[in-house]
C-alpha cells in the first residue's frame, strides 16, 4: 500500500461545524483506493511532521482562533512552501481567513494571516448563516453550509472556487465563494463538504498522489462508485432546501 501523509491542522479548536469529517472522509476514501493514510493531528505545541502529502483545517470560535494564532505564525513560513510547492490544502471559515493576508475586527484591530491566500477579511454585525450553492468550473455544483459574520475580499485577481447560486460565500456582494491557488482550496463550505462533493475530494487525493508518486489519475473504485452515487443524491437534495 502507498502511504499518504494527511495532517489536520488544529484540530482541538478549528475543527467546528463538521470540518472534522472532512479528514475522516479523506481518509476512507484513500483507504478505497488501495493507499495507506496516516492522520497527523497537529496542534500548538506538536512536532511538525517530517513530510505532509495534504493539509485540512477547519472553522472554529473567535477563542480558538487566538488559541492558535501564536503556533500558527511560527508555521506560516513552513505552510507557504508546502502550498508553493503544489500540497493539496482544503482550509474552511476560520482557516480560510487565518490563511489569508490579515482579519480586521469589530474595534479595528488587525491580525495577521500567513498569506496563503491574497484575501483579507473584515468583521460584521451581519452573519451570513445557511444552505450555500454554488458552481464551480473544476467540481460542477458544490453544496455546503455557511456561519461566519467575516467577509472576505480578494487583494488581487485569484480564482474563486465557486460562483454563488444561493447563499452569501465571499461576502454578501461578490456572489463568489473561496480561493484557489495552486492546489491549495479555501471555502466557507461546512458540512463536512467533502461528504457531497466527492469530486472535490478526488481532486485533493490526484493532487496528493502526484506529489508523491508522480501520477494524479486514481484507481476505479467499485466501493466509492456507489458512495458517490449517494453523495450526488445527498447533493441535489441540500442544494434545494431553503436557507
Amino acid at each position: 500500500m502507498r502511504r499518504i501523509d494527511v495532517l489536520s491542522l488544529y484540530t482541538n479548536d478549528m475543527s467546528f461545524y463538521g470540518d472534522m469529517g472532512n479528514v475522516l472522509i479523506i481518509s476512507k476514501r484513500l483507504s478505497f483506493y488501495g493507499f495507506e493514510p496516516v492522520i497527523h493531528f497537529y496542534n500548538p505545541g506538536d512536532s511538525f511532521p517530517d513530510h505532509v502529502d495534504m493539509v485540512f483545517g477547519g472553522g472554529g470560535q473567535d477563542s480558538g482562533q487566538k488559541n492558535i494564532f501564536d503556533d500558527l505564525q511560527k508555521r506560516g513560513e513552513k505552510l507557504r512552501q508546502l502550498a508553493s510547492q503544489g500540497v493539496p490544502m482544503l482550509m474552511i471559515c476560520g482557516m480560510y481567513q487565518l490563511f489569508g493576508k490579515y482579519f480586521l475586527t469589530n474595534s479595528g484591530k488587525k491580525i495577521p494571516g500567513i498569506s496563503v491566500f491574497d484575501v483579507y477579511t473584515e468583521a460584521t454585525l451581519d452573519r451570513l448563516i445557511g444552505n450555500l450553492v454554488e458552481e464551480s468550473k473544476l467540481f460542477g455544483r458544490l453544496v455546503g453550509f455557511e456561519n461566519h459574520s467575516g467577509q472576505t475580499y480578494f487583494s488581487s485577481p485569484l480564482h474563486p472556487l465557486g460562483r454563488v447560486i444561493s447563499g452569501g460565500g465571499n461576502n454578501s456582494k461578490d456572489k463568489v465563494d473561496g480561493a484557489m491557488v495552486n492546489n491549495a482550496i479555501g471555502t466557507y463550505l461546512h458540512g463536512p463538504v467533502l461528504s457531497k462533493n466527492p469530486k472535490l475530494a478526488d481532486f485533493l487525493i490526484g493532487k496528493a498522489q502526484l506529489g508523491r508518486y508522480g501520477t494524479e489519475k486514481l484507481p476505479s473504485s467499485p466501493v466509492l462508485s456507489r458512495i458517490d452515487e449517494l453523495a450526488a443524491k445527498g447533493n441535489e437534495v441540500a442544494s434545494k432546501r431553503p436557507r
